[in-house]
């Protein structure tokens, strides 16, 4: 998955997949690793399920948790307010905007 993680990111591509017992729509904005050796996903999340009730937001996903992952061809503009590419959940940066 990383792979197909890294080039949505890259082609700032609009994805959706199901987490937590629901389907959210995401733009991807970093993925990399935790200081606990956990694969991280920072997005903002367009819509969709929310166990908190906020659908829409900054997000931090496990990576181990999501499945169904899509990519659209429906892309986003930029990066959202608020996004710090050195993001400090993550100890490893894959890839980001």
């Amino acid at each position: 998955m990383k792979n197909e993680i890294c080039q949505a990111i890259h082609e700032k591509k609009i994805v959706t997949f199901s987490y937590d017992g629901g389907t959210r729509t995401i733009e991807p904005h970093c993925y990399g690793i935790s200081k606990s050796g956990n694969e991280l996903l920072r997005a903002y999340q367009t819509g969709g399920y929310s166990e908190s009730g906020k659908s829409v937001g900054w997000k931090l996903f496990s990576v181990n948790k999501i499945s169904k992952f899509e990519v659209s061809t429906d892309t986003f503009n930029d990066s959202r307010p608020q996004y710090n590419p050195n993001d400090k959940a993550m100890s490893t940066i894959y890839c980001c905007l």
